[in-house]
């Protein structure tokens, strides 16, 4: 009997030993949780970063003043985490910035199963139509505002004076402007929009939603600016972004790329995709002041500055 106390007694502490481990366990795992969810909430539903960088442009006019641009894409306006009202607090950051023109790389809209309200083209352009630029406002679809209504949002952009090309060039101050449709879709037709450029005054930059025409930009287009990756819009540590979609995987995931003297930005976009979380990415504004090339700077390249 006494040994059978003895036994009995080690087994009681045995468990309650494993209880308070288990307490202990389970208040790391809640922590964890809680931390995993602020970080979610906080990439998702922050501010965009403001990314700073400068690129020589061919054919820029020779004693032009630089001309700063402002570059997002993937607005993906849907509930509930891109309504209306949280893109134009979004454009009264981007107009304190002060930018000289507004480049918009596609995906203006969001149709995902997951969305908690679906806005109207009026809903969704009107924030944008309040951006401030003396150059005004340039914009190319993207796979979502051809899925959802890319009439009706060019429509209603243009009735707003915003700038819109599918397959087109313009010309706008001292820069060449060639705007490619959507690649993911099957829509870009980058022959033709070089064609359209041939006859255009100013620097040469190329603005597109998808990253995946670059390889079959020529090089005297120095410059190509881009959305639709999200810079993977869930990147975990030690892992990365499970995705990318693009057909070149990471080669044109995020960020400043430089080839063979091309200078390739693609945005992370703003809003989200599928899914209404980011993780591990946040939203992004890129400021590029463009100027001409000199004979310093000819085929050299200034390093990003980031704020």
């Amino acid at each position: 009997m006494a040994a059978l106390g003895v036994v009995l007694r080690v087994m009681i502490r045995i468990i309650s030993a494993l209880r308070r481990r288990w307490k202990t366990v389970a208040s790391l795992l809640v922590l964890i949780a809680l931390f995993l969810g602020w970080k979610a909430w906080s990439d998702t539903m922050g501010d965009p970063s403001v990314l700073r960088t400068e690129a020589r442009l061919n054919g820029y006019p020779a004693g032009a003043e630089p001309v700063t641009a402002a570059l997002i894409s993937d607005v993906h306006v849907a509930g509930p985490d891109m309504p209306p009202e949280r893109l134009a607090r979004i454009v009264e950051q981007i107009n304190a910035l002060e930018p000289d023109i507004v480049l918009i790389a596609g995906d203006l809209v969001s149709e995902k199963r997951t969305a908690s309200h679906i806005y109207t083209p009026q809903e969704v352009v009107a924030p944008l139509a309040d951006l401030t630029a003396p150059l005004g406002v340039v914009v190319v679809p993207g796979n979502h505002d051809h899925w959802f209504n890319w009439e009706g949002l060019r429509s209603e952009l243009q009735s707003h004076g915003i700038v819109t090309l599918q397959d087109e060039a313009v010309q706008i101050g001292p820069l060449a402007i060639g705007g490619v449709d959507d690649a993911y879709t099957r829509r870009d037709d980058l022959s033709l929009v070089l064609q359209r450029m041939e006859g255009l005054q100013g620097g040469r930059l190329i603005l597109t939603h998808s990253p995946d025409i670059t390889p079959q930009v020529p090089a005297d287009i120095s410059l190509i600016l881009a959305g639709h990756t999200h810079c993977g819009q869930i990147s975990l540590p030690f892992i990365g972004a499970p995705a990318y979609m693009s057909a070149y995987g990471d080669r044109f995931a995020c960020g400043e790329i430089v080839e063979g003297g091309q200078t390739v930005i693609v945005g992370a976009g703003l809003g989200t995709s599928l899914l209404p979380i980011r993780f591990g990415t946040r939203g992004e504004i890129w400021l590029v002041e463009l100027q001409g090339q000199s004979e310093k700077a000819a085929g050299a390249r200034t390093p990003a500055a980031f704020s």
